[in-house]
């Protein structure tokens, strides 16, 4: 059952809200929409309130608006037929003489058309839908926000930093400084030196002053590289044991929650990833390790085993040693004011925005490959995890593809709401529409665009599945 209601409840409440959007801006600028759909397919029921028929469909996964529109045939098989070819005929229960096509046979005045409206009125219409999409991720982020609290970490000791190729600034930080200020601004704790990163984006860097001085980080003044120079500092835990898994190397050993490691092979461990990174480094070999427990010291030995790990900058893979402990965590959460919780809101919904545009762009770079793009099966695998991991991961996802669908919708291709923008632009630069021929061509572009955009995620999303199932039949015919 949750493989099918976690779809449903993202894909249908991303692109509900969508096209709900587009059809309050239609009603608001005098546009007559006959029709707006929950889900496609054949209805469920229906009903109709005024000039506009509600349908719930079989299919939940979305809905349509359909509008009044000069190039209604061009693309109405896409919601649901055009109005001509749903009419209602005169001996159908449902006719209403004194209704508009397709309920009664009175003409669609020529004001109600969407052509009809001003640039800004149709403009407003298509952005109406990307701007919902927004509103929504913020809304769901928020909420999240205000309902779980912040985690705050008070730590401002610097546990590691990752190399960035671009910012070879950052090798002058090193684990265990202490981080006191940001461009002069006194920091308390973890989550503000995060925070004040991204508030240098604007003048072109920070700086970030520690007990050894001054250091100065360049930043993007389009913010594109501020999360992965954010990300490349991780805060400092304190060399104590708070977590054993059963079985492995630290449990075998004789491990004990509240351990403090005082050395390992002989080296001073002050920090938590002084550990690690012994650890890492020495898969299938036995290291001695001196603990602290109360006021007795102990000296045991383990052989961490060895692991594949994927760098998180670099993306390397790579094999380092584990011994199956865990650090003790100091976090702790800090309820937030709605205020507060509207900013992280705005604050998350901005940052996932900026990391959609940093994909693209570097698609069409080429430093990220189109396999990296998933599509639905993926995203309905993704839904089932996030649900089995608990509703505010769950909802968390609909905030992250919902402005995924926001920006995506923003692309300057036919079909999508950019390209409609860009047509409605070059239209009214041009005095006059485009001939039904140019508009032909310009909709068989974008349906090839779309179709080649589906085929890539539906192979990358299936290709792991196929290369079993080969694999598989290649084994029964051995």
């Amino acid at each position: 059952m949750l493989a099918i209601l976690a779809p449903i409840l993202v894909f249908g409440l991303v692109i509900f809200v969508h096209e709900f959007g587009h059809f309050l801006a239609a009603k608001a600028t005098g546009v007559y929409a006959p029709r707006f759909s929950i889900g496609f397919g054949p209805a469920i029921f229906r009903f109709r309130r005024g000039e506009t028929e509600y349908v719930l469909a079989w299919l939940p996964l979305g809905g349509y608006v359909r509008m009044a529109s000069r190039h209604d045939a061009e693309t109405a098989f896409l919601e649901g037929g055009s109005e001509e070819q749903t009419a209602r005929a005169e001996t159908d229960p449902d006719f209403d003489p004194d209704a508009m096509i397709p309920f009664g046979p009175k003409p669609v005045p020529e004001n109600r058309w969407f052509e009809s409206k001003p640039l800004w009125a149709r403009i407003v219409i298509m952005v109406a839908g990307v701007f919902m999409n927004a509103l929504l991720a913020v809304v769901v982020a928020t909420v999240l926000a205000y309902h779980y609290a912040q985690v705050i970490y008070p730590s401002t000791v610097i546990g590691d930093v990752h190399a960035v190729a671009s910012v070879p600034q950052l090798d002058q930080l090193h684990a265990g400084d202490t981080v006191r200020a940001v461009d002069g601004s006194k920091i308390k704790n973890w989550n503000q030196f995060q925070q004040d990163i991204f508030t240098g984006v604007p003048s072109g860097g920070v700086t970030i002053t520690t007990q050894r001085g001054d250091v100065r980080i360049p930043l993007a003044r389009d913010g594109s590289n501020a999360e992965q120079i954010a990300g490349a500092f991780q805060y400092n835990l304190a060399p104590v044991i708070d977590t054993v898994f059963p079985g492995d190397p630290a449990a075998v050993a004789g491990f004990h929650l509240g351990d403090s490691i005082i050395s390992v092979a002989g080296h001073p461990v002050r920090i938590w990833s002084d550990m690690v990174a012994r650890v890492a480094s020495s898969a299938n070999q036995p290291l001695q390790f001196v603990v602290r427990r109360g006021a007795a010291m102990d000296t045991l030995t383990v052989t961490p085993k060895a692991s594949v790990d994927t760098d998180a900058v670099t993306g390397a893979v790579k094999t380092v040693g584990r011994i199956g402990a865990g650090a003790r965590d100091p976090s702790h959460r800090q309820e937030l004011t709605f205020p507060q919780a509207v900013a992280s809101g705005l604050r998350i919904t901005w940052t996932n925005a900026g990391a959609v545009f940093k994909v693209l762009h570097d698609i069409a770079v080429g430093t990220v490959s189109v396999k990296q793009l998933g599509g639905p099966i993926a995203i309905t695998r993704a839904s089932v995890s996030a649900a089995r991991n608990g509703l505010d991961e769950l909802f968390y996802l609909i905030a992250l593809l919902s402005i995924n669908v926001a920006v995506l919708n923003l692309l300057p291709i036919p079909i999508l709401d950019g390209g409609q923008i860009l047509i409605n632009v070059l239209e009214s630069a041009k005095g006059s529409p485009f001939s039904l021929r140019t508009r032909e061509y310009i909709l068989r572009f974008g349906l090839v665009a779309i179709a080649l955009l589906f085929a890539i995620v539906m192979y990358n999303d299936t290709q792991a599945g196929i290369a079993k199932l080969f694999g598989w039949v290649g084994k029964l015919v051995q």
